[in-house]
């Protein structure tokens, strides 16, 4: 998993799926990390136009720029829709915060051969 992990770490382009209403929920403060790290980001989230004065898409496949890895900081049953956009865009890195995962989701991106980090925190890294 630390060879996954830091695979993950070394890409540049990351989605970040999740609450951005509140400067204190993970999502926002994963977003404002990865900013600080220089990473592209593309925050996603149905019910917000902007967060950070970047545009805020309503789902993944609405992006249009590569995305390297996409962070879930979502239920695990949002997250199991996640993983599918993720299959129908041809993402093949996604990484489930602590919270995030379930053994569905897990399994979906196992059986579809995309790459899965869980039970460990983004932000620990970079």
């Amino acid at each position: 998993m630390q060879d996954l992990i830091k695979e993950f770490l070394n890409q540049r382009n990351f989605a970040v799926v999740g609450s951005f209403r509140d400067e204190s929920k993970y999502a926002y403060k994963i977003l404002k990390d990865l900013i600080r790290k220089r990473c592209k980001v593309y925050p996603v989230n149905p019910n917000i136009k902007e967060v950070e004065g970047l545009k805020c898409y309503p789902s993944i496949p609405n992006i249009s720029e590569p995305i390297d890895v996409v962070d879930i900081v979502t239920p695990p049953v949002v997250t199991e829709q996640i993983v599918k956009q993720c299959l129908q865009k041809g993402i093949t890195r996604v990484w489930m915060q602590p919270g995030a995962e379930s053994e569905q989701a897990i399994n979906f991106c196992n059986d579809n051969n995309i790459k899965v980090v869980y039970n460990a925190c983004v932000m620990l890294g970079k």
